[in-house]
């Protein structure tokens, strides 16, 4: 595997520019684009492999990858304290915890999202 595989590479549509963008969050901003998604993240891989071989040449630290990254599965989410509330009477008329609660909703916008 090469090092630039372990960087994310994402073409997204932009429906302001009418075309793909290609990005490694992390790593790189928006920096290709094009009417052809293929065409765009074969651009993006080959940017992100220029980026690292600059890194090595110049003695520059490269980010850490996501691949490389570990998660605990927890982090703090702040909230307006009317929608805390709101979750937490959700929470108790489902008959379930706020923590199972919210995991499921965060768990069902990411699959609508896909």
């Amino acid at each position: 595997m090469k090092i630039a595989d372990q960087y994310i590479k994402l073409v997204e549509w932009s429906e302001e520019d009418q075309c793909y963008i290609g990005s490694s969050p992390g790593f790189i901003g928006p920096c290709c684009h094009g009417k052809d998604e293929t065409k765009v993240y074969k651009q993006l891989c080959g940017i992100v492999e220029e980026w690292v071989d600059i890194h090595k040449q110049e003695g520059i630290p490269l980010p850490e990858s996501f691949a490389s990254k570990s998660f605990s599965g927890k982090f703090v989410i702040r909230v307006g304290k009317d929608l805390h509330k709101a979750l937490a009477i959700k929470a108790v008329k489902s008959g379930e915890s706020l923590n199972h609660l919210c995991t499921n909703l965060l768990q069902d916008s990411i699959t609508r999202q896909s």
